[in-house]
Parts: structure tokens; C-alpha cells; sequence
């Protein structure tokens, strides 16, 4: 850790002896925080106490404040009282005690503080033994830090160490840092309750709805997260944190069990906007929809979607409506509350803020914000779903913003992206070997956003003849979402409110007028609401027609929600009962499980198929026990690359079984050495017990050779589908180099000049799409990826099944899976080089090896095809320069948005 850096700054370094420290945040009597380190030189041990600046760095950042030597009257003793009872969460309190010296210290709750602890009772053990041994201790070794500190000796020590020099130092063991006391942050003076929420790592301050800056910088943004100053209220996090050991996590999971014992409900308001700004900067206020309640919300969770349309912003991630939209929100809050900005989480248009009111930050924390984009290859960020999750007091919440797919036909494509951000969307936990939590692990879950369902069987002026009559009910009976819910096809378990309001899509920007363009969209409740989980009563449920800056019109839902809040008296009688019970039973016995089977075939994977089995773990023993899956030897990690277990750790009650999901899922970076059969999906699982044995558990299967994942060089030389070759030839063409004259020994016909597979895709898409809308930006169905990737292998069906954006989003896939791309790494920077020049640009093309030019020509001529159908597909040469250049010309390495753009210049010369 950093503080470890910082003292080993203040001490000096010579390399005749090793000193050993354990660093520890301590608060003395006066409530300062300090740093306690425990140094070890030879047989002779002392504690030194820093004072230090918030975060402590370097060695400028901490002052040596007090040196006391551990000598044969140094006495360290906990302080217990039945008033002072010890609980989950709270600190622990010691004396010291020297002739003439007593400090009271208070050190973190934890097992590094119980590890601190044992290390100087072990000090004083050796202290006692060597003075009955040898002459007593003189620690003249402390004399350079004696004269810069306020030194506290046992009588008889002054003289002994004003001679001699330290000698060197190493350090071992670091402890957390713990804020309290007072502290200056940003010029203001906080106090104790105040720097609960400000994060440990950063220094950072409240946003306030009274005193905004003009103008918010996200780079400039901290997240506010409770420091590691414990509460009652967040036991949970503190018990999740790493260094804790099996004892703890028991205690952990009998608090989990009995929760409903120490916590009772209390109801806090939740107010949860959405509104889809269609590109637009923010023109009006948005009082009347962020202050529509009489009363100041708890907490604020409001989404946008469609922040920044341009290209800039799907290409490059970043846009100036992110400051534009925040500093519109903070102003439009409710204005009789003061309200923090917790987490700000962005996708190219999709934005999700978090906000607090002051008075309860300090119970927000664990708060983390991921996203997933399920736009073109289930990766762009035109579409699919921000989320932040928290723990407010004990209940853990998560809050999701999405944009699903467009247009009326496209309803199975929404229910695609639903399950993609469900099952994507992973929030890493404390404890990094834990596996991650998705969204439905969360006891209370938030969705909003653009889902983009639509009215359908109705003709406009149906739809907008209920609308008049306001037979909402009726109109909701047509309405997509609803009926995918009640098919159980799309959020199943969740709720919605009844929608007593108008459609908030489609309007004239500027208007309450529906759409007047020439395309007259069906009116719909695109923006929506939903909800999962217990103690959840939504009081309000509408939109906000005064708002006119889109064409959509913006909604709101406000719930009270059912918070556990911990009772501390209750939690104190129940944690000694559990703490009494484990005393009880601890080490009676091994632990010990029982596995539902030790075998796992996979036949026939494919590219890109996800394929799981679940193997079932019971714990027979006497005792709870902890599993984990850990590494073999001189193995990177616990499983290959293609294979994952979730979860890979965790904890088993007695008598309990926890089910693992045994996944294989062959992407583009392990396809390659499986065609070639470099690799084979063979493995073996090591299942370790904590205090047990090891269980062996065995993982194969065959893989089924695919074009996706093969080199062009080797597609070029199959005349016949790639799974109708012996596997022997093509691991044989595999392993050649590229520009290898011995393929021709091996399969004697010359060489296709693209690979056949390529030609199916480009030849599909230029008969039957070339003026399809939205080609190469609207994702296709995994299902129909899937036939396509069948047809493509196999040969079979002689067409390509599936619709014109699956054959595109399969292309894309295709050149992204390819171990050497079109233009070789080799010429990666040269082009890069010659962006600027036409000629230059062309030139670089003829080096490349014969099938990667033509295939680069044969793409750029059907490209080019594409623009001269730009009236209706509406793709233009910077959109297809951004898309292909990515997958055409792309690093070895991550790009930064430099090289993106002039990847992207390189391919755009060859469109015109």
C-alpha cells in the first residue's frame, strides 16, 4: 500500500540488518489519526506512531510523532467492558502502557488488526526471552528517530539511544487506511460524520443543489463512497472485505441468515426519471419534471438516452452533452433538499445519474457502475443498458438504464438485448476472487429507460383515436411490452405500474403535436418504468408533457421503498450469539462435500455458442466450509481460457449445496489454436476445501472447426466447407506460415483468391440489401448468427438463412475473429503513417500478402457499392470507415482514439 511507501521514506536505509513493520491506521486519545508501524531490528522491536496528511504518500506526507520500545515493562492489553461489548463493524481499543507512558489506541476492526496484534505480543514473548538471555536491550538503533519525535522512554533509556544509526529496512504486511477526527478537504474543514462519505483513495467533496459550479467536468468527478470508518449500518460491506478468514466469513453468513432479527423496515422515497433527448442540448428546465413532488425525494436516479447522436460520440465515447445534461439535472432538483451527486455512469448516449440526499450519504456504499453495449456485435453502445448498484443501510439496490432496440418489428431484437444486459452486466465485488453479481442478485432492482416497445395491430389513427378518448387500458392491451411480460419472455419477475398517461413517443420536437413527418410513427410508450423486489409501493406514475425539447416526452416514477435499517442493540445480542456458537463448534471436524458428478463432457461446441453444465456441490460435513476453484501449477488461472465456473468460490452451510454452472464459450481469442487442435478443450478443475482436501474435477470435449477463427491464407485453400476437411489438414495449413508455398503440397488445387465463406456473406448482402436501413448498425438475432455460422461451416443450405443485418453483424464478427486481420500487424503503423496520402494509403494495399488484397478490394468495392445506395440505407463514408476500419486495420494492442481516427482516414481514401 502507499502508506507503506511513505514511512519507509522516513526511515534510513543501510543494508547491515532487516527491519520489518506492520503498518496500521491507530486513533489515539485526542481522535487523530495515525499511522502505527511495528519495526523489528535483530532481537529488538519498537512502535512508532506517525501523524499524516489525508492520503499518505510519500515520505513529505507523514511526521514521526512517538517512538515507544517494547521492552521487558512494555504492557499492550485490550479494553473490554460490558459497555464497550465488541460487534461486527466496530473498532477494537488497546492500552499501552510503559512506566510513566499510557496511550490508548483504537485500531481497525479485522483480522489484519488481530494479525497486528499477535506480531507484537510475539515482539514482547521475544523481548522477555532475550533479556533473561542476554544483556538488557539499548536500542541505540532509534536515536535518529528519537531527535524528531516525541519520544516516550522507560526510565533509564534516555542515554542508551542518543548513539549509533539505524541500519536497513523492509516492510511486510500493510494495513487500510481509516479516516476520522477532522481533516481539510477542498479548503473546507470536515468532520468525522462528513468524511464518512468521502472515499478513502480520493479526495473529493459534496455537490450541493445551493452552490453548483457553472459548468460540471466528468474527469473532474469523484464518486462519494463511505470511507472505511464502520457503521452498524454497513456491516455487510465490512464483513465482505478481503483478509477475512474462514471464522469470519461464518460469522458473515449466520448475520446474513438471521438479518430479519437485528433490522427493521423504515420507508424512504425514490424518485426515477427517464427521458430519451433525442441529440438535443437542454433548452428549459427540468423543474417540472424533476420537482413534481410536493415532498424532496431521498434519492434521484435519472436516466437519458439518445444524450449525443453524432458520430463522435458513437465512435469516441465522449461528448460535451454529458456536462451539459448534468448541470441541467443538479439545477432542476427538488429545491428543498441539498443533494449529492453519488455516481455518474455514461454509454455513448445512455447516462444514468445517482443522487442522494446529504443526509444520507454517509449510509450509501459499495457503489459501483458498469455497462454493456448490445448494438453490432453485441458490443456497440448505440444500444444497451448503464446500471450503478449501492447499499443504502443493509439493502443492496440496482439501478438499470437502457436503450433497447428500435422500430415495431423488431420486439424479439428487444428481448435479445434484455437478456444480453441481464446476463453481461457483471458489478465486481470487494473481495476480487468472488464472482461478480448480476443484476438480479440484487434484493431491490430499478429499470428504466428507452425500451422502445411499440402499440402494434392498431393503425395511427386508432391509436390516436383511444388517445383522445383516454382508454389507456384498452391501448395498453396492444401494447408489445406487456404482452412480452405476460408470455414470460421478457422481465420476468418484474412489475410496472398501471400507465394512466398518454404515449410519450412520437412528437414534433418543440411540441405536444404528434409526429407530422413523413413516416407518421405510431404513437407508443417507448419510456418505461419497471420494478423487482420487496417493500416496493410506487405512489406516482407519469409524464410530463410541459417538457418539449424531444420527441419524446420524459416519465417519472416515485416509490417508497422498505429500507433495512439496523437495530444496534439487537445486532450486539445477536452477533454474540452467533460469535458463541462458532466458538462451539469450530474445529469439531473436517470439512467435507460431496460431488454430484466428477466428469464433464462437451460434444460438438461451436464458435460462439454458449454451452453449460451444472455441477452440484453438498456439503456433507459437520461443519460449513468454504470452496474455491484454484490454480494448477505454473498455470495463469484456475480454468482455461474457454471454460469458467460461476461461482468459482464461495460458502456452504451445513447440509447446504451450491449448483455451478460449468460454462464453455468459444470467442475469437480461443477459436484460432482450437481450429488448428494447438489446443484441445480438455481441463481439470482443482476444487479446494479450506482446512480440506482437493477434489479433481475433469473438463473435455471436441470443438468443432469453424472459418470464424481462421486465417484467410487457409480459408483461401479449402475449396470444400471447413468441417468436411480431415482435421489433420487443417491443422496442417494452420500451423504453415502465411506466406507458405507448401499449402500447395497439401492440397493440390490452387488457391480460391477469397475465401468462398466471405464471398457468401458480401455476394448475399449486395443482391438482397444494399438498400436495407440502418445495415451494419442494427444488430441481427444470436439465433440467426448461429444458422449462418452452421451454413458457413457446413455448407448447408446452399443460401444464407436469417435476415440482412445477421449476415452483416456475421461479416463483422468474421473479420473480428480473424488471428491475422485483412491488413496485417506487420503494416499496422505504416498505414497509419500514410493516412494522409492517397497514393501512400495504396501503395501499402499492394504489399500485402495476395489473398489479404484481395479481400481488402473485394470489401472495399462492395462498400463502395453501399454508398451509391445512400438515399436508402442512409450510410455514409465515415460510418463505414469507422466500422471497418476497426476490424480491417486494428492493433495488437488497444487503440487510442488517435490511431481510431486515423484508421478510420486510411480506410475512408478507398470509398470515395
Amino acid at each position: 500500500m502507499d502508506q507503506s511507501v511513505a514511512i519507509q521514506e522516513t526511515l534510513t536505509e543501510e543494508e547491515s540488518c532487516i527491519i520489518a513493520v506492520q503498518c496500521l491506521l491507530i486513533v489515539d486519545s485526542i481522535t487523530e489519526s495515525r499511522l502505527l508501524g511495528l519495526v523489528e531490528r535483530g532481537q529488538e522491536h519498537a512502535l512508532f506512531l506517525f501523524t499524516h496528511r489525508r492520503m499518505a504518500i510519500t515520505g513529505d506526507d507523514i511526521t514521526l510523532d512517538k517512538v515507544v520500545p517494547i521492552t521487558e515493562d512494555f504492557v499492550i492489553e485490550e479494553v473490554t467492558s460490558p459497555d464497550e461489548l465488541a460487534i461486527v463493524g466496530s473498532d477494537t481499543t488497546v492500552r499501552v502502557t510503559l512506566p510513566g507512558l499510557e496511550l490508548r489506541l483504537r485500531l481497525l476492526f479485522g483480522s489484519h488488526s488481530r494479525l497486528f496484534l499477535y506480531e507484537v505480543d510475539k515482539a514482547c514473548q521475544v523481548c522477555k526471552q532475550s533479556s533473561t538471555e542476554t544483556p538488557k536491550s539499548q536500542f541505540v538503533w532509534l536515536s535518529k528517530y528519537c531527535r524528531s519525535s516525541k519520544t516516550d522512554n522507560p526510565p533509564g533509556k534516555e542515554q542508551a539511544i542518543q548513539t549509533s544509526a539505524q541500519k536497513g529496512i523492509n516492510f511486510s504486511k500493510i494495513g487500510p487506511v481509516k479516516k476520522s477526527g477532522k481533516s481539510v478537504v477542498d479548503g473546507k474543514t470536515l468532520g468525522t460524520e462528513e468524511l464518512k462519505v468521502i472515499n478513502r483513495n480520493e479526495q473529493t467533496g459534496l455537490e450541493h443543489n445551493v452552490d453548483r459550479p457553472a459548468k460540471v467536468k466528468g474527469e473532474a468527478r469523484h464518486d462519494m463512497v463511505r470511507s472505511s470508518s464502520h457503521t452498524l449500518s454497513n456491516k455487510a460491506q465490512m464483513l465482505a472485505m478481503p483478509r477475512f478468514g474462514l471464522r469470519d466469513n461464518l460469522i458473515k453468513c449466520e448475520l446474513l441468515k438471521n438479518e430479519e432479527q437485528y433490522t427493521y423496515i423504515k420507508n424512504f422515497s425514490f424518485f426515477i426519471g427517464t427521458y430519451n433527448v433525442n441529440g438535443q442540448s437542454p433548452k428549459e428546465t427540468l423543474r417540472p419534471w424533476l420537482s413534481c413532488t410536493p415532498n424532496a425525494p431521498d434519492i434521484y436516479c435519472v436516466g437519458f438516452q439518445e444524450l449525443d447522436l453524432s458520430k463522435e460520440a458513437f465512435f469516441f465515447n465522449d461528448t460535451p452533452k454529458e456536462q451539459e445534461w448534468t448541470k441541467a439535472v443538479s439545477d432542476g432538483l427538488h429545491p428543498d433538499a441539498k443533494y449529492a451527486l453519488i455516481k455518474l455512469a455514461r454509454l455513448v448516449g445512455i447516462m444514468l445519474l445517482f443522487y442522494v440526499k446529504k443526509e444520507h450519504a454517509e449510509y450509501i456504499s459499495e457503489v459501483d457502475a458498469e455497462t454493456v453495449g448490445t448494438g453490432i456485435m453485441g458490443r456497440m453502445g448505440n444500444k444497451g443498458g448503464v446500471a450503478v448498484r449501492f447499499k443504502f443501510h443493509n439493502s443492496d439496490i440496482c439501478v438499470v438504464n437502457s436503450h433497447l432496440a428500435a422500430h415495431v418489428e423488431e420486439y424479439e431484437r428487444r428481448n435479445q438485448d434484455f437478456r444480453e444486459i441481464c446476463s453481461r452486466l457483471l458489478f465486481r465485488q470487494l473481495d476480487a476472487s468472488l464472482p461478480p453479481l448480476t443484476i438480479v442478485k440484487h434484493g431491490i432492482v430499478l429499470w428504466l429507460g428507452d425500451l422502445n416497445y411499440r402499440i402494434c395491430e392498431l393503425e395511427v389513427d386508432q391509436v390516436k383515436d383511444l388517445i383522445e378518448k383516454k382508454d389507456f387500458k384498452a391501448l395498453h392491451s396492444y401494447d408489445q411490452l406487456k404482452r412480452q411480460i405476460d408470455e414470460n419472455a421478457v422481465f420476468h419477475g418484474f412489475k410496472e405500474g398501471e400507465i394512466a398517461f398518454q404515449p410519450t413517443y412520437k412528437y414534433d420536437t418543440g411540441s405536444d403535436q404528434w409526429d407530422t413527418s413523413e413516416k407518421c410513427r405510431v404513437p407508443a410508450w417507448c419510456d418505461r418504468v419497471l420494478w423487482k423486489g420487496k417493500n416496493i409501493k410506487q405512489l406516482e406514475y407519469r409524464s410530463h408533457m410541459a417538457l418539449k425539447t424531444s420527441d419524446h416526452k420524459p416519465v417519472s416514477s416515485l416509490f417508497e421503498i422498505g429500507i433495512k435499517v439496523v437495530n444496534e442493540e439487537v445486532y450486539k445480542k445477536t452477533f454474540e450469539e452467533i460469535v458463541r456458537a462458532i466458538d462451539k463448534m469450530e474445529n469439531e471436524c473436517i470439512p467435507s462435500v460431496t460431488l454430484s458428478q466428477r466428469e464433464f463432457v462437451f460434444k460438438d461446441v461451436k464458435f460462439m455458442e454458449h454451452r453449460a453444465e451444472t455441477l452440484t456441490i453438498h456439503n456433507d460435513g459437520q461443519v460449513p466450509c468454504q470452496f474455491e476453484f484454484i490454480q494448477k501449477l505454473d498455470e495463469p488461472a484456475y480454468c482455461k481460457p474457454w471454460l469458467s465456473a460461476n461461482p468459482c468460490k464461495g460458502f456452504l452451510a451445513q447440509g447446504g449445496e451450491v449448483h455451478i454452472d460449468l460454462e464453455v464459450f468459444v470467442n475469437r481469442s480461443t477459436a484460432t489454436e482450437l481450429n488448428s487442435r494447438e489446443k484441445t478443450l480438455e481441463d481439470i478443475l482443482v476444487l479446494h476445501l479450506q482446512r480440506g482436501k482437493d477434489y479433481f474435477i475433469s473438463i473435455t470435449g471436441n470443438y468443432l472447426p469453424s472459418c470464424f477463427g481462421s486465417s484467410l491464407q487457409l480459408l483461401c485453400h479449402l475449396r470444400e466447407p471447413i468441417q468436411d476437411m480431415p482435421l489433420e489438414t487443417i491443422r496442417e495449413l494452420t500451423l504453415m506460415p502465411q506466406d507458405s508455398t507448401e499449402m500447395n503440397s497439401v492440397i493440390a488445387e490452387p488457391p480460391l483468391e477469397i475465401p468462398k465463406e466471405i464471398w457468401m456473406m458480401v455476394d448475399h448482402l449486395y443482391r438482397s440489401a444494399a438498400k436495407q436501413e440502418d445495415l451494419f448498425q442494427q444488430p441481427g438475432l444470436r439465433s440467426e448468427f448461429e444458422e449462418i455460422r452452421d451454413c458457413l461451416d457446413t455448407g448447408m443450405p446452399d443460401s444464407l438463412p436469417g435476415s440482412a443485418h445477421s449476415v452483416a453483424e456475421a461479416l463483422l464478427l468474421f473479420l473480428d475473429a480473424l488471428p491475422e486481420p485483412v491488413i496485417c500487424y506487420s503494416f499496422y503503423q505504416e498505414c497509419l503513417d500514410s493516412c494522409t496520402n492517397v497514393l501512400m494509403c495504396k501503395k501499402v494495399i499492394t504489399k500485402l500478402p495476395p489473398c489479404h488484397n484481395n479481400v481488402f478490394n473485394y470489401l472495399m468495392a462492395f462498400l463502395r457499392e453501399l454508398l451509391k445506395n445512400t438515399v436508402y440505407n442512409h450510410l455514409d463514408i465515415n460510418t463505414l470507415a469507422s466500422i471497418f476500419g476497426a476490424l480491417l486495420l486494428r492493433s495488437q494492442s488497444k487503440q487510442d482514439i488517435t490511431e481510431k481516427k486515423k484508421a478510420q482516414e486510411f480506410i475512408a481514401h478507398f470509398l470515395i
